[in-house]
């Protein structure tokens, strides 16, 4: 039986190939020509969440859109719930691929889990990245505000995917799974049609095995350091200092826009914008502005 993951690839005509990486084999779906962009998707997502992206980018770029461990076709390497997958992990596997794949540099675009991954790469080896693309940026920085009283009614899926009964309650059934995820798909999004059209592929690839597991391994795996950065115990990170380009939902209500007055302390060589009738996916929601400014941002820099 094909992966569903695969099948959507493959039925939008772009290349989809698993890539034996140390470790396991990771998912890529590969499509257009020019200067590399690496996409990194969220959760909960897999690489098809870059769909408007890559329609109308192909043009320009060569995009590659891996399905992080875990999630999609990548699924889950492991048999048992594992904490041990965190930003630096995702990041190694990343840079394994583009070994393999022989790019030496490339363009980092992202958001969500991608969002940390991103910047895990961008101190493990920033000589590989030309620059940084976030929708919305998740980072230390924001500090107690995740657990600001107002926003624990947005963060309680974070605890409850790391608990034993999350995978066997929302994988009960279609319906079941199809509520979960539609959930957030919606609730997050300011338009909230973005993702309907494709909901049904959603379920198909969550529902294969281990995949509900391998999505919330990254919640178990970066648990105690989000508790340390809620509590202040984390240390300040250490300044980015590659081409930063920030798009975020402006009513985005799990990563709040308001969250962006403390980037530059991060991204020293930053643009920041807004997207103005998007909430946590721009790049679904308003696909033609996102477009354009992952392009612009890009050619500015002179990767294009």
């Amino acid at each position: 039986m094909m992966h569903p993951a695969i099948r959507a690839a493959l039925e939008l005509g772009w290349h989809s190939e698993r890539v034996a990486v140390p470790g396991g084999r990771l998912h890529l779906v590969r499509a257009g020509e020019g200067p590399p962009l690496l996409l990194l998707h969220g959760w909960p997502e897999f690489w098809l969440a870059w769909r408007p992206l890559i329609e109308r980018l192909a043009d320009r770029f060569a995009l590659l859109a891996p399905d992080l461990r875990g999630f999609g076709a990548s699924g889950k390497w492991e048999p048992e719930p594992s904490a041990s997958i965190g930003p630096e992990v995702h990041a190694r596997h990343l840079l394994d691929l583009l070994d393999l794949l022989g790019v030496r540099k490339v363009g980092l675009v992202g958001h969500d889990v991608g969002a940390y991954v991103m910047q895990a790469m961008a101190r493990l080896a920033p000589e590989r990245l030309v620059g940084l693309f976030f929708f919305d940026c998740p980072t230390p920085l924001v500090g107690s505000r995740w657990a600001a009283p107002r926003q624990l009614a947005e963060i309680w899926y974070q605890t409850f995917n790391q608990l034993p009964i999350a995978p066997l309650l929302v994988g009960a059934s279609d319906a079941a799974c199809r509520a979960y995820l539609g959930h957030f798909l919606r609730h997050w999004a300011h338009r909230k049609d973005a993702f309907d059209d494709e909901l049904d592929r959603w379920v198909a690839v969550y529902r294969m095995e281990h995949n509900l597991e391998g999505g919330f391994d990254w919640y178990r795996s970066v648990a105690a350091a989000r508790l340390a950065v809620i509590e202040g115990r984390a240390p300040a990170p250490e300044p980015v200092r590659l081409p930063t380009r920030v798009l975020w939902g402006r009513h985005d209500p799990v990563l709040r826009a308001d969250w962006a007055d403390r980037l530059p302390e991060l991204f020293p060589d930053l643009e920041l914008g807004f997207a103005e009738a998007s909430g946590h996916f721009p790049f679904r929601e308003e696909p033609e502005l996102a477009a354009s400014a992952v392009a612009a941002f890009f050619a500015r820099i002179g990767w294009a």
